[in-house]
């Protein structure tokens, strides 16, 4: 299972509203809204033979969304 953390910057007064909108997308694990230089940090994991790329992509095309950073999770041994 591949899993990873995506940082999302969003429109200004957004975070809320785009954060639900992610937690209800498959694949997404949690979405929180946080402060700093990103907005929403979601925790995604991909059971299929595509990917992390499909969740990162309905990710990306959630309105509001400006910028997101994904940081997939080392394999730990």
């Amino acid at each position: 299972m591949a899993q990873a953390f995506v940082l999302i910057q969003t429109e200004v007064g957004k975070a809320t509203v785009i954060a639900d909108r992610i937690r209800q997308l498959p694949g997404v694990v949690t979405a929180e809204n946080v402060v700093g230089p990103y907005d929403v940090i979601a925790r995604i994991d991909a059971l299929g033979g595509d990917g992390l790329a499909p969740v990162v992509k309905d990710i990306q095309h959630v309105t509001g969304i400006t910028r997101t950073l994904t940081c997939e999770v080392a394999a730990s041994s």
